[in-house]
């Protein structure tokens, strides 16, 4: 089998999981618990939580552990917006993760916020000019992919959150895609937010980055564990699994990315060779776009993804048509359709997203099963 749907997850790395082994068995303590046992949980986690920061160039005190992604993203634009908002208006884009999405349009739901989406281009990025059209005194966050997951289109945050500072406002960046493909250091949010099983480590941990001494709702309320910011006894060995997997991640990233770029264009070459009118999504790597290294999506007119999908695993090729989690629906993407990408064409959306490890013959093994399944139904003359 051929795996290449890393956006969805990756397999726990072996350093990962022998590094967590410990806090299972004998260091199982609660890391709350004032006696030898739960002392050396607390170690372990102030440990990983050292590890962290260190990767990300910010404080130990700012990582607020979290049970995944997708509650690190509520913590991240609730809790901020709601602990001291200079008003209620926020800014993100039509693109964004659902659980971006979903907890900006619970606090203009429940709460009165007004929402702006701001202007993208054509590949899905955001630019300075386009920020700026939509910021408003009375805007209290700004939340913007630094990495899509469905169309690989990395956007340039620093600007923006310097414009949002400018403005007065705090700015909350999803990096979930970008983590271990980018660097995630002096982007200049406010907030990030990281899910464990995309690097390495297992499903079920995750983070949120939150500078300083900003004010921070909780989303979960308890016993007041990290630092008061995440209530609920805290899964040292995960947090421990996830340090070590961002760590690695983090120390191959500037070579990952050399050796996986021109495999993906190697595929993005076959695909369009084999159906020269399948449509590119996201950036384009052949003018130079930021896309990230291992990542490929296109729709093919008159196909159906699905199918596309159930032929290429036929062939042993692993792929998806998009975020795992709007899998099963009949709905289109949302990120495609908010590139004004038809209804029918975007059903047909394809995406590889190749593992860091990858080699040139498993590279031409993928090539030889995509074209083979994509030359069909091709336009001929």
């Amino acid at each position: 089998m051929l795996y290449l749907d890393t956006a969805a997850t990756t397999p726990v790395r072996r350093e990962a999981l022998e590094a967590a082994w410990p806090y299972l068995t004998g260091t199982f303590g609660n890391p709350s618990s004032h006696h030898a046992v739960g002392e050396a949980a607390a170690a372990g986690l102030a440990d990983a939580r050292r590890r962290v920061a260190a990767v990300l160039g910010v404080r130990r005190s700012d990582i607020v552990f979290t049970a995944g992604g997708t509650e690190a993203a509520n913590l991240a634009i609730k809790g901020l917006a709601l602990a001291a908002p200079r008003g209620k208006h926020l800014v993100t884009a039509a693109t964004e993760h659902d659980a971006v999405l979903e907890s900006i349009g619970f606090l203009e739901r429940v709460h009165g916020f007004e929402v702006s989406p701001v202007p993208l281009a054509a590949d899905g990025s955001v630019t300075v000019e386009a920020l700026r059209s939509v910021l408003r005194e009375d805007t209290t966050l700004v939340s913007l992919a630094l990495a899509n997951n469905e169309i690989g289109t990395v956007t340039d945050i620093r600007p923006l959150a310097d414009l949002a500072h400018e403005a007065g406002a705090l700015i909350h960046t999803d990096a979930v895609q970008a983590a271990g493909w980018i660097d995630l250091r002096d982007l200049g949010v406010d907030a990030l937010t990281l899910s464990g099983h995309k690097v390495g480590a297992p499903k079920g941990i995750g983070l949120a980055m939150v500078r300083g001494r900003l004010p921070l709702e909780p989303v979960i309320h308890g016993g007041g564990q990290e630092n008061a910011r995440r209530s609920g006894t805290e899964n040292v060995a995960f947090a421990v699994a996830l340090a070590v997997a961002l760590e690695l991640a983090e120390a191959e990233r500037t070579e990952r990315a050399a050796r996986v770029s021109p495999l993906r264009d190697l595929l993005l070459e076959a695909v369009l060779t084999a159906r020269p009118d399948a449509l590119l999504t996201g950036a384009d790597p052949r003018r130079g776009d930021a896309r990230l290294p291992g990542h490929l999506s296109f729709c093919l007119p008159g196909r159906s993804g699905e199918s596309v999908l159930l032929d290429l695993a036929e062939r042993g090729v692993i792929a998806s048509s998009g975020s795992a989690c709007a899998a099963g629906s009949d709905e289109p993407s949302h990120v495609l359709t908010a590139l004004d990408i038809p209804r029918e064409l975007a059903q047909s959306a394809v995406r590889c997203t190749l593992p860091g490890d990858l080699s040139p013959a498993q590279a031409e093994a993928a090539v030889a099963a995509l074209v083979e399944v994509i030359a069909q139904g091709a336009v001929t003359d």
